[in-house]
């Protein structure tokens, strides 16, 4: 930022109804001059661009899904053609969506951009979630259906088939980052999950990258994590499975230090930490700093496993924003993860810093 544009700003934090012309007028240039640099503010997030409001500083800008979620149990074992005995319930959802909540839930300001349909679904995704999110930067399409996701589970509460229709996520194109520059700008600190086309994927880390806006990229899905670039510069932390790990770094995980391999392949393509998670034995973490381990979690009676991963990025972004090291960030994340997979809701409603901090004592202590 110029001295020019420095002045102009400060004028538009006083007064954020002047004219262009009384900008030009307190500042000695012409009007055309005024409003190049209110283009240049707009284009470096300092503006959001319409009549001249001023983005809030957010700590966390979360990018991608917002579902509705549906849970499925049957009473007995599954047969195929035929009808199955089952109990149902429905949540709000989505990667990006229950990251954010949990963060808002820690008393982090967190915002979404993520795409919904003008329908019972999506008003229901919004006024649940307004409570600890602002939904500012999200769109609302009257064309598409709010996505959804099926998860069908066996009698003993194992996850069997999930179902996605998320098609509203192909309609997101690259411009809409260039429209929502400013909030991405803004941020602290961005996650982005792996929902919306790759081109948009691109264009986040790259813009990120050269914008120094840290940056975590959350996988959602082995199949979903292709859309990735092999480009990775910027990404601040990766956080995946098992199986989107084997994807990202072509290689097959068999045994313990093939998660390592799998890390430091996956750090080459520019990414500065990397988590990979490993089922009920914890998670492998890695950075290009020389940080190194593994964070076992102690067997807890499990109600629900749903939102573990969510609320386990949520919990490493809430410690990476405080200064914590790689070891505890993820201790605290495995700390949230737990307090979630003990609850029947995707994101676990007593959630909030005590109980974390309490989590953290108990497990990791």
């Amino acid at each position: 930022m110029n001295e020019k544009e420095f002045v102009i700003l400060q004028l538009i934090q006083e007064n954020p109804f002047l004219t262009q012309n009384e900008i030009a007028d307190k500042m000695g240039l012409s009007r055309s001059a005024v409003a190049g640099y209110i283009s240049a503010l707009t284009r470096e997030g300092k503006l959001l661009g319409r009549a001249y409001v001023l983005p809030n500083k957010k700590e966390i800008l979360c990018i991608g899904g917002a579902n509705l979620d549906r849970k499925i149990q049957a009473h007995a074992d599954i047969k195929l053609g035929i009808s199955n005995l089952a109990d149902s319930s429905q949540s709000c959802g989505g990667e990006a969506r229950n990251i954010a909540e949990n963060l808002g839930r820690l008393g982090c300001e967190s915002s979404l951009l993520t795409i919904v349909g003008a329908d019972h679904a999506g008003e229901w995704i919004l006024e649940y979630t307004k409570p600890y999110v602002d939904f500012n930067p999200s769109l609302i399409s009257n064309d598409q259906s709010t996505g959804t996701y099926t998860a069908v589970f066996d009698k003993t509460g194992d996850f069997v088939i999930g179902l996605a229709d998320m098609s509203i996520y192909d309609s997101i194109q690259e411009d809409l980052i260039e429209k929502k520059w400013g909030y991405i700008a803004s941020s602290e600190l961005v996650i982005l999950d792996t929902n919306f086309p790759a081109e948009v994927l691109k264009k986040v880390i790259t813009k990120c990258w050269k914008g120094n806006i840290p940056l975590c990229v959350t996988a959602v899905s082995s199949s979903k994590v292709k859309k990735l670039p092999d480009d990775l510069f910027g990404v601040t932390w990766l956080i995946a499975n098992k199986e989107e790990a084997e994807e990202l770094s072509n290689i097959v995980i068999k045994e313990d230090g093939d998660f390592f391999k799998a890390a430091e392949l996956i750090m080459n393509k520019g990414v500065e930490r990397v988590v990979i998670t490993r089922g009920d034995k914890g998670l492998i973490y890695f950075t290009q700093a020389g940080e190194a381990g593994a964070v076992l979690p102690p067997l807890v009676k499990i109600a629900d496993e749903t939102g573990a991963g969510e609320a386990l990025v949520a919990g490493i972004i809430y410690s990476h924003l405080k200064g914590l090291q790689a070891e505890d960030a993820c201790k605290i994340g495995s700390a949230c993860s737990l307090l979630t997979i003990q609850s029947y809701e995707t994101v676990n409603h007593e959630l909030n810093q005590k109980k974390l901090q309490e989590a953290f004592k108990r497990y990791f202590y």
